[in-house]
């Protein structure tokens, strides 16, 4: 199984209404189909009155597997429905890697 579909699969802990997994390596100094670095948007009622920190610490709880190795970066952008639906049902752009090509 790929990194990304045991990322997905453990993240359907938090009951996502939305869930986007995106493995934005390629976009890194990395060799070929690498599996580092990962973008995450997750929406779930789950996240009604936490934090960002503490969103995001379930976050790593559920990944610290992947953390700990094959997962090099994980952005994250986590959202109650509320939120999502605020923010036009959209999530930032990823800034363009400074290591690729340097």
């Amino acid at each position: 199984m790929s990194i990304q579909a045991v990322i997905e699969e453990k993240l359907q802990a938090l009951e996502p209404s939305v869930l986007t997994v995106e493995n934005e390596s390629h976009r890194h100094a990395v060799p070929p189909n690498s599996e580092t670095h990962f973008k995450v948007t997750l929406v779930s009622e789950r996240f009604e009155g936490l934090m960002p920190v503490k969103r995001h610490q379930r976050i790593y709880a559920l990944l610290a597997d992947e953390l700990s190795g094959p997962v090099h970066a994980l952005a994250l952008h986590l959202y109650t429905p509320q939120e999502w639906e605020a923010s036009g049902r959209m999530r930032p752009d990823s800034p363009n890697c400074r290591g690729a090509g340097a």
